[in-house]
């Protein structure tokens, strides 16, 4: 194993543990650590960002360059993972079965669009 997937491993489990408890702090409030979940989940969404450009610097890789298209596509990801994720908690918390399935399936479609977005058809 090459040193830096070692570190980016390492760097991405201890990020998504921060970030993921955090949110567990924040959204169960049977735990009343709100506050506190907010600074872990931050914490957590740092070390990853960190993670990535680490990462990019020890793979001598060009640093991320920002443009238009990756915005959109963030963005798009960030709509479709939402929508998925409303849709699951319609169909399983809330008992809104058909609603949630549509946005659900919305979520899903929006993701799928990611493909060729970025990779273009051919």
């Amino acid at each position: 194993m090459k040193k830096s997937t070692f570190v980016a491993t390492i760097l991405g489990t201890v990020g998504g543990i921060l970030f993921a408890l955090g949110m567990c702090m924040t959204l169960i409030p049977e735990w009343n650590a709100f506050q506190p979940g907010v600074i872990m989940g931050v914490i957590g969404a740092v070390v990853l960002l960190s993670m990535v450009l680490i990462w990019r610097k020890m793979e001598n890789k060009a640093p991320v360059k920002l443009s238009g298209k990756a915005i959109g596509a963030t963005l798009m990801g960030i709509v479709g993972a939402l929508l998925l994720g409303v849709g699951m908690c319609l169909t399983m918390v809330y008992s809104h079965m058909v609603m949630g399935i549509v946005i659900g399936i919305v979520g899903i479609v929006v993701l799928i669009c990611l493909i060729p977005f970025i990779k273009g058809l051919k």
